[in-house]
């Protein structure tokens, strides 16, 4: 059987090697007669691109990755204590999930630059949805195997909130992942042999509230996530416009600065003609007092010779 460190070793590799890596694993394994692993290995598909990132994350920043899924072991259990009527403060755990979740993500961004790949706003929205996505499963058995991903993972629908009521006991169980805090669906309790009309009416009313209770707080979480979205979108936004206009500006100043450069070179070509015909004008009259003055001593000489 192929050991777990050649399949490792396969998702660690560069994205454009993956294929003719494994096909090599494969037939490696089926020349070592184990057929039935080398088709298992064969059959394994090659992660997009998004999901690649998220396993070298794994790979090579293990100890922010783990980081992730303790704070969402953390956030749900503080769930689990809050929906059982024990209180408890989400608020932090909040932040520091939101936290782990931004420090990853730029880490996949400056991976996919080391790799020559373009850090697209649809590619990063996929990457983190898919660490938000893991944070929610944490560890929990039922987690996609990290490091080896060969698609994103999606975070549950909005069906999982009602599975966010603890069980008997105060203590929550939970298969279904959510995007804030995943619990399993609690299993119907069993109804007693001998409970009347009365008794089931009451137990479905009790759950009934439970239930409205664990949406109503999981929506709370939403809408304050939303609210700390559109107001980051906002700030974007207000930069993105004090960006423009300072370009605007620049622009202004840079079409001035030619104009102006353009009419002092005039300027010097004027000046530059005006020096040649100043220049050519006294040179002349430098020739002219020459002769003048070779005429007068030739003069001044004849006049001598004869007086």
């Amino acid at each position: 059987m192929s050991a777990p460190s050649d399949i490792d070793n396969l998702f660690q590799l560069p994205l454009t090697e993956f294929t003719a890596a494994r096909n090599a694993l494969a037939a490696q394994l089926t020349g070592a007669g184990q057929a039935g692993q080398a088709a298992a290995v064969k059959a394994l598909p090659k992660p997009p691109l998004s999901a690649w990132t998220v396993n070298q994350l794994y790979w090579r920043h293990r100890k922010a990755f783990d980081q992730l899924r303790v704070a969402g072991d953390r956030l749900r259990k503080a769930q689990a204590s809050q929906l059982a009527g024990k209180g408890g403060e989400l608020r932090g755990l909040l932040e520091a999930h939101r936290a782990t979740v931004a420090e990853l993500s730029t880490r996949a961004a400056t991976l996919l630059r080391d790799a020559g790949q373009t850090a697209t706003p649809d590619l990063m929205r996929r990457i983190t949805t898919t660490l938000e996505a893991l944070a929610a499963y944490g560890s929990q058995s039922s987690a996609p195997a990290a490091g080896r991903l060969t698609r994103d993972v999606d975070p549950p629908g909005f069906d999982a909130l009602a599975a966010l009521v603890p069980r008997k006991g105060g203590r929550a169980r939970g298969t279904e992942p959510s995007r804030v805090i995943p619990f399993r669906q609690p299993p119907e309790p069993r109804p007693a042999k001998k409970r009347d009309a009365a008794g089931k009416k009451r137990q479905l009313e009790q759950q009934h509230k439970a239930q409205r209770a664990a949406a109503a707080a999981a929506l709370r979480d939403a809408e304050r996530t939303l609210r700390d979205a559109r107001k980051a979108a906002a700030h974007a936004e207000a930069a993105l416009r004090k960006a423009a206009a300072r370009a605007k500006v620049a622009e202004k100043r840079k079409a001035a600065l030619e104009k102006g450069l353009e009419t002092l070179a005039a300027d010097a070509d004027r000046a530059r003609q005006d020096a040649r015909r100043v220049a050519s004008a006294a040179e002349e009259a430098a020739q002219t007092v020459a002769d003048a003055e070779e005429q007068v001593k030739s003069l001044k000489s004849k006049l001598e010779s004869n007086f």
